[in-house]
């Protein structure tokens, strides 16, 4: 499935709740369902930087494409890494790197979170982005 296919999937998810107490509510689900990342990579050195509350970022390179794991000491943050990582996982780095991240303006995220947690946001696709960039240039 394409990053753009897995978007509109999220996008039509948010569509069914009616108020953003329920949308939080299944963000904070998303993260729990999040693949747990390997204890090991819960260092300094996988920390996002720019996130308010302790988040950390994983990615390997499996047969072209870029597997993303991570996890949050907070719930809604586990949560939007959650939906980001279900976006830009398992995909080309070619394909995250021109990937458009409109989709998160569409079910009303940036405005319905804290500016920490919206600077958080932008760092976490920052940081996916680099990933991608570097595996870029290994193919």
């Amino acid at each position: 499935m394409s990053i753009n296919e897995i978007q509109n999937e999220i996008i039509e998810e948010f569509s069914f709740f009616e108020d953003w107490m329920q949308r939080y509510e299944y963000m904070i689900e998303l993260g729990k369902n999040l693949p747990l990342i390997n204890s090991e990579y819960k260092t300094e050195d996988y920390t996002i930087k720019g996130c308010q509350s302790k988040v950390w970022l994983h990615s390997s390179l499996e047969e072209g494409r870029v597997v993303f794991t991570a996890d949050s000491d907070a719930i809604i943050t586990k949560g939007l890494i959650a939906i980001l990582i279900r976006s830009f996982s398992n995909q080309s780095p070619e394909a995250i790197l021109s990937a458009n991240t409109a989709f998160i303006d569409q079910i009303g995220l940036k405005e319905h979170l804290s500016p920490t947690r919206a600077n958080g946001l932008v760092s976490m696709i920052k940081q996916l982005k680099l990933y991608a960039l570097a595996y870029q240039t290994q193919l």
